[in-house]
């Protein structure tokens, strides 16, 4: 099936402040984010009418953009309700949420303390990120070329769009090469993340997944490990080495996307999806639907 283009949408998009329709919704060429990266986002999921952790990923946009040394011209609240407004012009209840804040085109330089900020949301129908049946078999990744940078050198604890030029090439890279996804190392030679989602691992019952030290700190990653406790599932939180992978039966993926993604390969180590998690991935889809 063809897909659609972005740009040639029905619908509308909010747009510093107002409703602006679907198609016109269009910045210049010459904008800073194209330019010099200088863009936060967040990716957020209604369900049944509610937006899942919305408060909690305006929270981040705030502080992403923070980060990038901007500030939003909207509160968390507001932000909240645009999101929610979004929603209901489109006319959705089950959807994928994307709000972006990004420098404008007011001036184009390195520098950019006059470039103003601006906000935009737009949200659409978006199935499973993995095919359904694949997840429950587990999905298979192969190891990245590229590595998460070292937070000293890049805002790592942002969701900045320039920090996913590498996810972009690593996962590009793997889908030519029949792989649903990659696996990435840090800085340092640890286990990261996949492209897009946080990564757990399983042993003798005992889940264990990286720090947050370099990575995003995943809102969906949290809740998993809050669902794990609530289960009386040990969760320790560590570093990973690549050959560890050796010593784990089971490995999941997880976020907005990703949703709770079993793993059968990453490189040469395999993996069988399990009770632990199959059974979170079952857990956290009646939690997001207000059925646990």
């Amino acid at each position: 099936m063809a897909l659609v283009p972005f740009d040639d949408r029905d619908g509308w998009i909010w747009v510093d402040g107002d409703f602006v329709p679907w198609r016109e919704a269009k910045t210049h060429i010459l904008t800073h984010a194209l330019h010099y990266g200088s863009s936060v986002f967040e990716g957020e999921r209604m369900y049944a009418g509610e937006i899942f952790k919305l408060t909690e990923h305006s929270e981040r946009l705030k502080a992403s953009a923070n980060l990038l040394d901007f500030d939003l011209p909207y509160s968390v609240e507001e932000i909240d309700r645009a999101c929610i407004a979004t929603c209901e012009k489109m006319g959705l209840s089950d959807c994928y949420v994307r709000p972006v804040a990004f420098r404008g085109p007011e001036a184009l330089a390195v520098s950019a303390i006059h470039n103003k900020t601006h906000v935009a949301i737009a949200v659409w129908d978006w199935p499973s990120y993995f095919d359904p049946e694949t997840k429950k078999k587990g999905i298979r990744l192969e190891w990245a070329k590229w590595r998460r940078p070292d937070p000293m050198t890049a805002p790592s604890a942002s969701k900045a769009a320039g920090l996913y030029m590498i996810c972009t090439m690593s996962k590009t890279a793997a889908e030519k090469r029949g792989f649903s996804d990659a696996m990435m190392l840090d800085w340092r030679g640890y286990v990261a993340e996949a492209t897009g989602a946080n990564v757990f691992f399983v042993q003798d019952g005992v889940i264990h997944t990286p720090p947050t030290d370099a990575i995003l700190d995943g809102i969906t990653r949290r809740t998993v490990i809050g669902l794990a406790e609530a289960k009386g599932i040990e969760v320790v939180v560590r570093h990973i080495r690549p050959e560890e992978l050796s010593g784990f039966s089971e490995c999941f993926l997880t976020g907005t996307a990703a949703e709770v993604t079993p793993v059968s390969l990453v490189g040469e180590y395999t993996f069988t999806p399990g009770d632990i998690s199959l059974g979170l991935m079952e857990d956290y889809g009646r939690l997001v639907r207000r059925q646990l």
